[in-house]
Order: C-alpha cells, then sequence, then structure tokens
C-alpha cells in the first residue's frame, strides 16, 4: 500500500467535499457549512432544502461527477499513448461532442436532450474514427496522439462553419453551450451521469493493474500475460464514453482532463496511470474553479468553462516548457 498516494487521494475527497458544501452554501440566499450539512442530512427549514435540495445539489453532483469523468478520462488516454499531451482536450474527443452538439442545435434545432445526445454521438463517432485511422498491427501512442491532433484539427473547422452557418439565435445558444457552464444543472443530468460513471468508472479501475503493465509497452505486456488490445479498446470506449457523456452534460470544459492526471501524479509521486487520484483531482478542481468562477469577479459570474481554460492553457504551457527542457518533445 502506498501511504502518499492514499493520503494525498483521501485530501483530495476532502478537498472535493468541502468545496461541494462551500458551494452549496453560496449565491443569494447564503447558508452557513453546518446549515448546509443539516440540511442535506434532512433537517432544515423548508426554504433552505427547497434551495439545497431542488437548486443547488444537483450542480454540485454534476461538477463532481463530470470532473470525475474528464479526470480519469485524461489519465487513461495520458497512460495508453504515454504522453502526457495525450488527452481528449488535444485528441479531439472533446471538439468531436462539440460538433455532435452544434450539429443539433443549428441543423434541426433540437432541445437539451437531443442536444446531449448529438454530443455523445459525437464524441464516439469520434473516438472510433481515431481509433482506426490510428490502427495499423495495433494501436500506438505517438500515432494515436498524432491522428488525434489533426482529428482536432477537423472538427474545430467543422465547429467554426456550423456556427457562420447558424441564424442569431442558433449561433447564440451554440457559443453559450461550447464555453462548458455548470448553470441550470438539475437532476435531469444528474441521473444520467450517475447510472454512466457507476458502470464504467469500477470498470476502468478494475482494469487499472493491467492498464499499469501497458505502460512498459505492448511487447512487455504481452510477456506479462496481458490481453494488450482488447485491454486497449475496453479502456479506450470507456474513456471516450465518459468524456462525452460529461462535454453532453456540461459543455467542453477545457484542460481538466490535461491537467488532474498531471497534478495528481504529481502529488502522489506514484509511477501507473494515478487512476483513482485522477479521479478525486479531476471532481476537486472543477469544483475549486466553479467557485473561483462565481465569487472572484463580483457580480459578473463567469462560466466554469472560462476559468478551466485560463488556469489550464498556464499548466499548459508550464507543461511544454518542462518537457521540452527535459529533452521528450
Amino acid at each position: 500500500m502506498n501511504v502518499r498516494a492514499s493520503l494525498v487521494i483521501v485530501l483530495l475527497a476532502a478537498l472535493a467535499a468541502g468545496t461541494a458544501v462551500v458551494l452549496i452554501g453560496s449565491g443569494d440566499f447564503s447558508m452557513t457549512p453546518g446549515e448546509v450539512v443539516t440540511t442535506l442530512f434532512g433537517h432544515g427549514t423548508f426554504q433552505q432544502e427547497f434551495i439545497v435540495t431542488d437548486l443547488r445539489l444537483p450542480r454540485v453532483l454534476v461538477g463532481l461527477l463530470v470532473g470525475a469523468a474528464l479526470g480519469v478520462g485524461g489519465a487513461v488516454f495520458q497512460t495508453i499513448s504515454r504522453n502526457p499531451l495525450g488527452s481528449p482536450d488535444v485528441l479531439g474527443f472533446g471538439q468531436g461532442a462539440t460538433v455532435g452538439a452544434l450539429t443539433v442545435i443549428v441543423l434541426f434545432q433540437g432541445g437539451a436532450a437531443a442536444v446531449a445526445g448529438g454530443a455523445v454521438a459525437g464524441g464516439l463517432l469520434t473516438g472510433v474514427a481515431v481509433y482506426v485511422l490510428a490502427w495499423k498491427r495495433g494501436v500506438h501512442g505517438f500515432r494515436l496522439v498524432l491522428v488525434g491532433i489533426g482529428a482536432a484539427a477537423m472538427l474545430t473547422a467543422a465547429t467554426q462553419y456550423l456556427i457562420t452557418k447558424a441564424n442569431l439565435v442558433d449561433a447564440t445558444r451554440a457559443v453559450v453551450w461550447m464555453t462548458g457552464s455548470l448553470d441550470g444543472r438539475d437532476w435531469a443530468q444528474v441521473w444520467p451521469l450517475l447510472v454512466v460513471c457507476g458502470v464504467l468508472l469500477p470498470l476502468v479501475f478494475a482494469h487499472g493493474p493491467a492498464l499499469r503493465v501497458m505502460e512498459m509497452g505492448d511487447d512487455a505486456a504481452y510477456a506479462l500475460g496481458v490481453r494488450v488490445e482488447r485491454t486497449r479498446l475496453v479502456l479506450m470506449g470507456s474513456a471516450v464514453l465518459l468524456v462525452a457523456v460529461a462535454t453532453a452534460a456540461a459543455g467542453p470544459i477545457a484542460f481538466v482532463s490535461l491537467s488532474a492526471p498531471q497534478l495528481a501524479r504529481r502529488l502522489t509521486r506514484s509511477t501507473g496511470p494515478n487512476l483513482v487520484a485522477a479521479t478525486f483531482m479531476g471532481a476537486a478542481l472543477l469544483l475549486v474553479a466553479d467557485w473561483v468562477s462565481m465569487e472572484a469577479f463580483g457580480d459578473r459570474q463567469l462560466p466554469v468553462g472560462v476559468v478551466t481554460g485560463v488556469l489550464g492553457g498556464c499548466y499548459l504551457l508550464w507543461l511544454l516548457v518542462s518537457e521540452r527542457r527535459a529533452g521528450r518533445i
């Protein structure tokens, strides 16, 4: 048992839980953490129970689940590609979900459920296309990253084209969705996320030991009894679906899947994919960013995607500089 990694996981879980309580208590009708906890256990007033259960708790749960899904999805792809830049943001899966959602908004004027379905379909189709194009006697990390970057560029162009073809109302709706936000989230977004995460996260964790062996290369993994292609296909499919469903629920939240696994690895100082730590790191990062977006700019509340984009962009620049100095890029 890695004591440091276990301690980091506990602290990240405590940070996510504490930030969740603070977020639930924040707003025009403020509540102390004690009142929030009391209300969650069913001992609040009628007004407190309505505000917590119907208005604020769904938003926080969506943030927790989306952050966890993005964190573990990023950890899977960075491990499979053996590249710290091999996250869903870079490989085009988030852009695929965006194109799917915008197609429904611009061409079909679909409602919220249809937009979410389009985002999931777009992410899954992008995952299949990238996997097929990167296949050549197996899927290798360097080829996966190159194909993913190309797919991301093409999908970004498709997004811009769809916006230029939209009328003013649909274009405004599309841009708002593309920003990434937790505003207005309710139980209709919580339950699908909860079901998908409840099924796929244990599946990914169960393949964690095999994923750790695969970091040594396909030949070593084959020699140690790992069914490499089957394991890679299961993990990539699970990660793509997690990212697609997270994007469908909250829009494209930038850079969480890139930074959460790397920050988790640096805190735990542990080798391997650090799946559990990356999961809690993603959840904590997204909730902290949401709190910053609500409190740091006065009355002008920003979408959480803006905050994660700024912080993640700074982290990406630092990562590129450090990788260049280390001679890995």
